[in-house]
């Protein structure tokens, strides 16, 4: 299956290198399937607990769907936290928010562990009013989000004027959000388990996955790997057998902007994005580009033609051109990629129903690198036998 097209930026701030060959184990405590940022985020938090992994991946590892990533990190998510309440209930609710807001802790963890820089930098953001019917509802979220500790503020429409060059109804202003170069941070974090003793094996496809009570044995185009416990992280199913629970699909457009020279109209380098569904984002990155995404499509495929992918792409530079309108933006990257959503708006983690020795990590939705790492720490409790409250309300069968 393709998971994108186009011309990756990110690509072009990374230079991937191999990794030495080595003879495998003859049984690891995990092994993990997937090298993009779900078997990253898994591996670097494993291998600080003292495991032994091997990381499995059919292609090259951070050569999937993260290096079409944007690298928006943020607590909130793409179902507001008054909306979650009443999906799975207060408690369960503030919960999950909660534990997405220490995800940003951990993630920043990871930035400075990894062995290079991958441009992590805290901001704030701008989720502002598309309309005047969103406010109502925005303003609720933001009483919501501050009656249990998240650092927010509430901006009228004369506030985001005194900081803008454009204006909206309303906005809510998180803080302790934060930008990452996507492909560095998954790189990192690999590289980050590999020097503590993790096995990669690239272009090994799994061909299929046969638990027993006392081991996990993996059939590849490789060979067969022994493992204790298997966590799957791929997002598609890895043999034809297994099943990945909650999924739709759906294709998103971005585009990168050639370095601006003058930023003074983007007040305080904030990322933004907007109730309107489906909604456009925004941030800058180190070599100050604009990277702008959006205009998601309920899709199995990426869309074969060209002309209707290029009229996504210049609708988004329209939206981007709406909001600084006294800007000339020159582009310079655009992509398209297939990710994947779950039926419920959260992602799917946890030991798998009937297997007890594999699970699944799948950060499913915009949020994806947050559930990832807020998902590495839930399997991490899970293999170790130690109870966690997200359990419950990410597990597989919910």
């Amino acid at each position: 299956m393709k998971l994108h097209t186009g011309s990756l930026y990110w690509e072009s701030t990374f230079t991937k290198e191999g990794f030495a060959e080595v003879k495998r184990q003859d049984l690891y405590d995990v092994a993990i399937v997937g090298g993009g940022m779900s078997g990253a985020l898994t591996s670097y938090v494993l291998a600080n607990e003292g495991y032994s992994i091997v990381l499995i991946e059919q292609g090259e590892v951070g050569g999937g769907s993260t290096a079409a990533n944007t690298g928006l990190l943020q607590f909130s998510n793409d179902i507001m936290l008054h909306e979650l309440m009443e999906q799975i209930g207060e408690e369960k609710a503030v919960e999950f928010y909660r534990t997405c807001k220490e995800a940003m802790i951990h993630l920043q963890d990871v930035a400075e562990h990894a062995p290079f820089d991958v441009h992590f930098h805290t901001r704030e953001s701008l989720y502002y009013a598309s309309t005047e019917e969103d406010v109502v509802r925005l303003r609720k979220e933001f009483e919501v989000l501050q009656k249990y500790g998240f650092p927010v503020e509430f901006w009228e429409l004369e506030d985001i004027k005194a900081h803008f060059l454009f204006s909206r109804p309303a906005a809510i202003v998180t803080a302790g959000d934060a930008e990452v170069n996507p492909l560095r941070l998954c790189m990192g974090a690999i590289q980050y388990a590999y020097e503590k003793g993790m096995d990669i094996f690239e272009h090994t496809e799994v061909l299929g996955i046969l638990d027993t009570e006392e081991r996990v044995f993996i059939q590849t185009t490789n060979g067969e790997f022994q493992a204790k416990s298997v966590v799957v992280t791929t997002g598609y199913a890895p043999t034809p057998d297994m099943v990945i629970p909650q999924k739709d699909l759906k294709v998103t457009y971005a585009i990168a902007t050639q370095p601006i020279e003058d930023l003074s109209f983007w007040h305080d380098r904030m990322m933004i994005w907007e109730t309107k569904r489906p909604y456009l984002y925004m941030r800058l990155t180190d070599e100050n580009r604009i990277v702008a995404g959006g205009l998601d499509q309920n899709m199995d495929t990426i869309p074969s033609s060209q002309e209707d992918i290029d009229k996504k792409f210049k609708q988004l530079k329209q939206e981007l051109q709406e909001l600084f309108p006294n800007q000339k933006f020159h582009f310079e990257y655009e992509w398209t990629a297939l990710f994947g959503e779950s039926t419920d708006e959260l992602p799917v983690i946890g030991r798998h129903p009937f297997e007890r020795n594999i699970y699944y990590l799948i950060g499913l939705g915009g949020n994806g690198t947050v559930y990832s790492m807020l998902g590495a720490y839930l399997l991490r409790d899970e293999l170790a036998g130690t109870s966690n409250p997200n359990e419950s309300i990410l597990e597989i069968e919910r």
